[in-house]
């Protein structure tokens, strides 16, 4: 897997990922929102911790800065 996520997407992600945890596992939110909130947390903090999307390359997305390497 080649990354394709940049820091601040990786940062958002990890804030997105923890708020939807949060939410559903403490009970505010109820029902189906719930396990929507808790599949989107962890989906979100995975690809985080990884650096890849799995989207991103069907969409022609990459936020990660190319190194000197790579350019």
């Amino acid at each position: 897997m080649k990354k394709n996520i940049g820091n601040t997407d990786r940062l958002v992600r990890l804030v997105v990922g923890v708020v939807g945890l949060l939410l559903g596992l403490s009970g505010i939110v109820e029902g189906t929102v719930k396990w929507i909130a808790i599949v989107v947390g962890v989906l979100m903090l995975l690809t985080a911790l990884v650096r890849f999307c799995p989207a991103y390359p069907l969409l022609g997305i990459n936020t990660r800065r190319k190194t000197k390497e790579e350019k």
